[in-house]
């Protein structure tokens, strides 16, 4: 039996970085049909993105595109291509506390509210010495499932 105090969900988005928002939304919009539900900029974290949304309801899962609002600046949100995957969690705040506890590194900035109206916290690809455990290589972000998703998911 586990002392994890909270569950992940399943998938919630994945994240694809590159130069130009509009190559991006040639491909997944006009070519593969997938529609877009929304955008968002962030100075702070260097981002213009189109939030596209694949399937419906709490199996949806978003597909942000994003391009740098300054390329040469972090962070680097096309660098990876592929920048990041999302996570439902259904107790954010346990999750980053448990985790922490056992040596998890997390990116600047702790929980706070994402491009979808979620709070988020990301995972740090690397780990360090004081944070071993990172996501190995990956950007993870933990993201507080709404209680329609708790309930259909969880």
């Amino acid at each position: 039996m586990s002392d994890r105090p909270f569950k992940i969900l399943g998938l919630q988005q994945i994240a694809i970085g590159g130069l130009d928002l509009t190559t991006l939304g040639s491909l997944w919009v006009d070519t593969f049909g997938v529609t877009k539900v929304g955008d968002y900029t962030s100075e702070s974290e260097n981002v213009q993105e189109d939030i596209l949304r694949l399937g419906d309801g709490v199996h949806a899962v978003e597909i942000d595109l994003m391009q740098p609002l300054d390329p040469e600046s972090r962070p680097k949100v096309h660098e990876p291509t592929l920048n990041h995957i999302g996570l439902w969690i259904d107790d954010l705040r346990a999750a980053v506390e448990w985790l922490t506890e056992r040596g998890m590194r997390f990116t600047p900035g702790g929980i706070r509210p994402g491009a979808a109206g979620h709070d988020i916290v990301f995972i740090h690809p690397k780990g360090n010495d004081d944070f071993p455990l990172s996501g190995e290589g990956v950007l993870i972000e933990l993201v507080q499932a709404p209680d329609d998703v708790i309930a259909a998911l969880g």
